[in-house]
């Protein structure tokens, strides 16, 4: 029989929203319990951000050495250990899951609870323990930070091979002959980037016409002639229709115009995206409504359709990123503990792509703006025209601010080169400050940066007038 105890409130998921909401929460006087099915910190802290760009960093090491003769510097062959780059990448995580771990177990009046969530009314829940023991705990406010896991396309063979996700692949100790990665978003371009600066041949198998569909056609084409200047191949336009193995080897069917071709690999990554983890928690119990794909509906102040339940992070849908997961954190404190009045419906959403160079993007894009008949001006500045990019030959790329014509404010910009995401953060800067694009391209910045950069990709928008 399992047992019943109340709490305030009640958090389900520590990751980047539900770990510091827990901690206000609890700070703010609310008898609070967190539940956390698997490890503190999240996808983030445990299968993306941290892990993943750790290895990216090992991943950069090995293209600058192998580059070194370029700057006149000779070195001798360059081998990869990635059971030392996992070990690194596994240390890194450690330390952050368990410095997290730490504070949430010294925190007064907040109850760390491992086990499994399911909803029975909408103010309680059950909790089903590793060892089997269950106990339901009840709440006046219950928060939903349950995240989402890698989808499993509906492909034929493809329960029948050992294939890689973007947690399994960062547990290889040894680096594939020729990795073929079906998906061609952030996840399969970071690991296929990464994992072809280890030695492997990649290929990047990608349905639709381009890369990264939510991007520009231009900045999608240089990131494939990127990919490509690296020795990455790329098929677009191809359906995966049937994978096997055969002799060790995966064989992977695409259909391309057309045309039936077999891709023949040593791994392979299926990176399609993502799916809430919403099918466990038996949401209906709670009157909590799902859109079709399974992510929880929320309004612009993250209530769900149960009165007290509140959904952030990825497991509502939208940017699936982490500073967005803690601003969703940020607006529920504000809302609920400082008595304010504030919502997602107005936020700026910034992301990077850490792929070499780096991909920062803020606001709109081009085709976005021309979607919405917006009177626009397009700035666009080759990375070859940047003196800080030149001086240490990472020249690869562009950057592009979309103008409105009327206003003169950003509208929105996408910055591929070196250091992207922080040249992107400058132009959100200015765009939180409703700055005129002219500010920036009569601001003094220091020589040479690549922030001085933004003079030139203005002025060169307004010598075009």
């Amino acid at each position: 029989m399992a047992t019943s105890q109340q709490y305030d409130a009640i958090v389900v998921g520590s990751g980047q929203a539900g770990t510091p909401l827990s901690t206000a929460l609890a700070q703010a006087g609310l008898r609070t319990a967190l539940i956390e099915r698997e490890h503190v910190g999240g996808t983030c802290v445990n299968e993306g951000c941290t892990p993943t760009k750790t290895m990216v960093a090992s991943g950069r090491v090995a293209y600058l050495a192998r580059r070194a003769a370029d700057y006149g510097v000779h070195t001798g062959p360059i081998s990869i250990d990635l059971q030392r780059v996992r070990q690194r990448k596994r240390d890194i995580v450690d330390s952050f899951r368990t410095g997290s771990q730490s504070r949430i177990e010294k925190a007064a009046n907040l109850e760390l609870i491992f086990g499994r969530a399911s909803f029975t009314s909408p103010r309680s829940v059950e909790v089903c323990s590793k060892d089997g023991t269950q106990r339901v705990i009840s709440a006046k406010y219950i928060f939903i930070n349950a995240g989402t896991r890698a989808s499993r396309p509906k492909l034929d063979g493809l329960d029948n091979i050992p294939f890689l996700d973007n947690a399994s692949i960062m547990e290889l100790d040894s680096v594939p002959e020729h990795l073929v990665i079906m998906g061609g978003g952030y996840i399969g371009l970071e690991f296929g980037q990464l994992f072809r600066r280890f030695g492997s041949r990649v290929t990047i198998v990608q349905s639709a016409g381009q890369l990264l569909t939510g991007e520009d056609p231009d900045i999608a084409d240089e990131v494939a002639n990127i990919f490509r200047q690296d020795g990455v191949a790329i098929v677009l336009k191809a359906k995966a229709t049937r994978v096997s193995r055969t002799d060790g080897s995966i064989h992977l069917e695409v259909q391309q115009e057309g045309n039936s071709t077999t891709l023949v690999g040593s791994h392979l990554l299926v990176a399609t995206g993502r799916i809430p983890n919403s099918d466990t928690l038996n949401l209906p119990a709670a009157g909590i409504q799902m859109n079709d794909r399974g992510f929880i509906q929320v309004n612009d102040r993250l209530e769900t359709t149960a009165d007290g339940v509140y959904a952030l992070g990825d497991i509502k849908g939208g940017p699936a990123f982490t500073h967005i997961s803690y601003d969703d954190f940020r607006i529920v404190r504000a809302n609920l503990l400082e008595k304010k009045t504030t919502s997602i419906g107005s936020r700026v959403v910034p992301y990077t792509l850490f792929i070499d160079p780096q991909l920062g993007r803020i606001g709109l894009t081009e085709t976005e703006a021309r979607a919405q008949s917006r009177n626009i001006r397009i700035a666009k500045l080759p990375m070859t025209s940047v003196a800080r990019a030149l001086e240490v030959d990472e020249t690869r790329g562009f950057m592009k601010a979309i103008v409105d014509s009327e206003t003169n404010q950003i509208l929105g910009a996408a910055v591929l080169g070196i250091e992207g995401g922080e040249v992107m953060s400058a132009l959100e800067i200015a765009m939180m400050g409703k700055l005129p694009y002219t500010s920036l391209r009569d601001g003094v910045f220091a020589h040479p940066t690549l922030a001085e950069s933004l003079n030139n990709l203005f002025m060169a928008m307004d010598s075009k007038k």
